[in-house]
């Protein structure tokens, strides 16, 4: 799945346990202007670097999975948890306006000579 959207929060790295690291990603979604939605999207392990380049204010596509788990309290209720793990992000724009960048203009080659200088 992917979606785009602009940078609102990035969390430094905590290590969660001795073998799990975790960062945090907040997300404006805007699919109707007048309602704003903020997602939460994590990076575990080896993808917590994705987020290193990644600034406040930045337009963003991010590409990830949706996870869901079950979990049962002392009480034996149970809970559903569903959590949005990305594995990939694009900078489509910076935070100070800059975009991707720009490449020089194709050439013109229509007033080229007419002499034919190739071999064959």
């Amino acid at each position: 799945m992917e979606i785009k959207g602009k940078v609102h929060e990035v969390s430094p790295t905590a290590q969660v346990t001795e073998s799990l690291k975790k960062r945090e990603l907040i997300v404006e979604y805007i699919e109707n202007p007048q309602y704003p939605e903020y997602l939460k999207f994590e990076a575990i392990q080896d993808r917590c670097s994705l987020l290193d380049n990644i600034r406040v204010g930045d337009d963003i596509e991010i590409f990830f999975n949706l996870k869901g788990r079950p979990w049962t309290d002392k009480a034996g209720k149970k809970t559903y948890f569903n959590s949005l793990q990305l594995w990939k992000v694009n900078v489509l724009g910076g935070a100070n306006g800059n975009t991707a960048p720009e490449y020089a203009p194709p050439a013109d080659i229509s007033s080229a000579p007419d002499e034919d200088d190739l071999p064959f």
